[in-house]
Parts: structure tokens; C-alpha cells; sequence
């Protein structure tokens, strides 16, 4: 168990995700200081649970920072996913 991570809660203002244009090159996995990245099924994937955009931690989300194909963009409520397909 890792003290420096938030805890993870039901609704979290901020929250990134990532695209279809992910390439699966696994660049934004180890820099991500809440170990909110991992593999999914297809792409790699964020957990909004654990995500806090590096808030209080970096100036900018790690992520985006290391991302060379530009597929992390801001996970915006009731935007389509896997949790809401419509």
C-alpha cells in the first residue's frame, strides 16, 4: 500500500483518459505517480477513481507529458466510454 496515492473515491472532479489513438507504447504507465494507468484490453487505460490530473504533485499531468501520440484528453462527464457507451 502506497501512502503517497489519494484515496480512491466514487466521483472525482478531474480525471483524464485515453484514445482510440493510443499506440500501446506504455510511456505514460511508470510516470504516473497515483498508479492510476494499466493495460486494458485493447489500450491502455486510466482509472478516474485513482487519476487526480498530478494535482499538488506536477505542474502538468505526467501523462501528457510523455505522451508522443497526443491520445490523453480529459475525461469529460457523460462522455462516451466503457461505462457509458451512448
Amino acid at each position: 500500500l502506497r501512502h503517497d496515492c489519494p484515496e480512491p473515491t466514487e466521483s472525482r472532479e478531474m480525471a483524464l483518459r485515453i484514445d482510440y489513438k493510443c499506440i500501446n507504447c506504455a510511456a505514460c504507465e511508470p510516470v504516473c505517480p497515483n498508479g492510476a494507468i494499466d493495460i486494458g484490453v485493447e489500450i491502455f487505460e486510466i482509472d478516474a477513481g485513482l487519476c487526480t490530473e498530478c494535482a499538488g504533485q506536477y505542474a502538468v499531468p505526467q501523462c501528457l507529458a510523455v505522451c508522443q501520440v497526443e491520445c490523453i484528453e480529459p475525461l469529460a462527464p457523460h462522455a462516451p466510454g466503457p461505462d457509458n457507451p451512448s
